[in-house]
Order: C-alpha cells, then structure tokens, then sequence
C-alpha cells in the first residue's frame, strides 16, 4: 500500500551522555512498553556515560531473545528527562509535523509488532532487533489530523483509566486511616484471646487443590508436582481461615500470611492454619486488614528469633495487639475495603483492555486511509 511508509525517514537516533552528571533519574524499560525505575546496583559505575533521554524521545532495547517474545520499547511520558544504562538506543521523531510520536507508539503496541520484531531478530548467543532493522519497519503514516485524531482516542482511553486508577488512592487513604485512627484510640486486645489453630489434615485425598502462600499476602497455586506428592498430610485451610509461614527471614522483610477467599485447598504440614473463635466479635476480613500493614510486617520481623532461620511462632502471633472495635465499625471498614478490591479489579481490566484496541485503531487508520485513495 503506497501509503505505508519506511520509518526510518521519520525517526532518528539521539546519542547524548550524561557527561556532566547533570542527571541523576535512572531509569529502566520493562516489557509493559513502560519506563520504570532501576534496581540496578550503580556503585562504582561511571554515569557519564549513560545516556540522555527526554519527554516525548523513544528507548529501545536491541536484544529480544529470553524477553518474553516481546520488544522492549516506551515513549517517555512521565518526566521531562532520565538516564538510561548506554544497553538502550535512544531516538526521536524528526519532525512532529509529519509523525506525532503517541501515533507512533499506538503502533509499537500492538502485539503484532511485538511478533515482526522476533521473526526479524538475528543472532547466535542472543538475538537482537537492531537501529537498522527498526527503521526498516513499515507502517500506515496518514496525514497529522488523521494522526491526531486517533491519538486523542487513545490519550482519552488513557486518561479515563488513569481518572478511575487515581480514585483508588482515597479508598486506601481511607481504610489506612481508620485503622491508625482506631490504634491510636481504641485499648489494645491480645491476638489469642480471639484465635485458635486448625490442624485438620487430608487423610482422606478429599481434596488436591494445592496451594502456597506469597509474600502479597494470598493464596497462590503452588509450582509442586501433586502426583509424586502424599497429601495425606498436608493441612486443609478453609473458607475464611488462615494460613501462614512462620519463617520471616530471606522472606523481603515481609510475613507470608493470607486468608482464604474460595474454595478449601491444601498447604505444607510446616505452615500454620488458625481462625477466628467467634466472628461476632472478631471478623476474620478486619484481622486480614490489620496483617496487610506494613507496620505488622515490621512488627513481626523485628518479633522473629532463631539462629538458622528466624521465625515468627505461634505464640508470638498470640502476644500481638491490635484494637477490636465494635463489629459495627469492623463491617463498614471491611466494606470499604471490599469496594477498593472491586474497584482495583475494574481498573486492572480497564488497563488490559487498552493496549488490544491498539490493533483496533490502526485498522480505523488503515480503512479510513483507502476510503481517501
């Protein structure tokens, strides 16, 4: 199609270092076609020879191989410059008049492009999508209102995700509050007057939904070969109850623990299972609440003991304190929760119903340029 267009007429390459330090935002790109912050250990690293990058100019990763079959590629939107490790490849529209970069990325988003650069990646050792193959690529250029045009549909996509994504903050403000509120009113209550242990095991292989506990505080399905496993042994955790590892260190500074929302599964005879007496007086989700900070975290690594490993006991879940409201302020702050959980749910579909419409709108592009031929 005549109007498909080589890019490389379009982009160029920017190669400007960090030479005079001036700089110091580093930052990475992950497969999300995001930039995120880097992890990377910098000590000892000369940052003069990073490179540059600034608002509206690309990053690129070369290598696609062990890479998810995905390119690793983002506009920056976020801030108005950043250092990238020198692995990268920096480039620009050349003139905006004729390519409006957010134009371009719809483009970079569609997993079909993902799919043209691994088939178009060479290399023994690794396998690398390079400058020379990017400004090979071809692709519908229409002229900058219709550019704009589909831009402005997907920036709006975007910003009515990012609207519902911002609200969520107040619901977390919300609950956060209420709880350090009541911990600074409320007389403390000992853990163990209000649980107890579960030590039901599966003696009879009723049930083989296996699961593990993650350090996001949920239930996970576990990684373990069920087959070669007698699970006769293995501690059943039910319906609003919950399970935790009592081992904290090599563990990020965090507890594993979780309560159960679905159906009865299966954890390791090592873990510990307990529920609540009576949910009259004690709800179960308002427990979960409590163990979610990351002030209980701290609490019970710094509560941990042991040479080896250290671990937090039973009886140091016992000894914890934490303030037992009336169940009616237990309910509303539970409610509040439940609706932030729905709605973070919502966003996450919001989120991942915005990048498949990319291909949607590039097929709008595509028609509406052979209704103009």
């Amino acid at each position: 199609m005549k109007n498909y267009k080589r890019l490389g007429d379009y982009i160029q390459l920017v190669d400007k270092r960090n030479r005079d330090l001036a700089v110091t935002n580093l930052l990475g790109v992950s497969i999300q076609k995001k930039f995120i912050p880097s992890i990377a250990n910098t000590t000892g690293t000369d940052m003069s020879v990073y490179r540059r990058i600034k608002k509206n100019q690309f990053a690129f990763s070369p290598v696609t191989s062990r890479n998810g079959e995905k390119i690793t590629v983002a506009l920056l939107k976020e801030v108005d410059e950043a250092i990238l490790s020198p692995a990268y490849q920096v480039f620009e529209v050349k003139d905006k008049n004729k390519l409006i970069p957010e134009y371009l990325f719809i483009w970079f988003n569609r997993s079909e492009f993902d799919r043209y650069t691994r088939f178009n990646s060479w290399g023994s050792a690794r396998e690398t999508f390079n400058w020379e193959d990017m400004c090979d690529v071809r692709l519908p250029i229409p002229d900058i209102e219709t550019q704009r045009k589909y831009v402005a549909l997907y920036k709006g996509l975007l910003n009515n995700q990012k609207v519902y994504e911002n609200s969520l903050d107040d619901l977390q403000l919300i609950c956060d509050t209420y709880i350090e509120d009541l911990i600074k009113t409320e007389e403390p209550k000992t853990l163990g007057d209000y649980i107890q242990q579960s030590d039901e095991r599966n003696t009879d292989l009723e049930i083989d939904n296996l699961i593990g506990i993650s350090v996001n505080k949920i239930f996970i399905p576990t990684k373990s070969k069920k087959e070669r496993l007698n699970l006769s042994n293995y501690k059943v955790v039910r319906p609003r109850q919950f399970g935790y590892v009592s081992v904290t260190s090599r563990n990020g500074e965090k507890i594993s623990i979780a309560i159960l929302d679905g159906e009865a599964g299966l954890i390791s005879s090592t873990y510990t299972v307990f529920e609540v007496k009576d949910s009259k007086e004690l709800l179960p989700e308002y427990l979960y609440l409590f163990f979610q900070r990351t002030e209980f975290d701290r609490y019970a690594r710094f509560n941990s003991w042991g040479s080896a490993r250290e671990t937090f006991d039973w009886a140091e879940m016992c000894n914890v304190k934490l303030p037992i409201p009336d169940i009616k302020i237990q309910e509303a702050i539970v409610t509040i929760y439940h609706t932030l959980e729905t709605r973070k749910r919502i966003n996450e579909q919001l989120k991942n119903s915005i990048k498949p419409l990319c291909p949607v709108l590039m097929r709008g592009v595509v028609e509406e340029m052979k209704v103009k031929i």
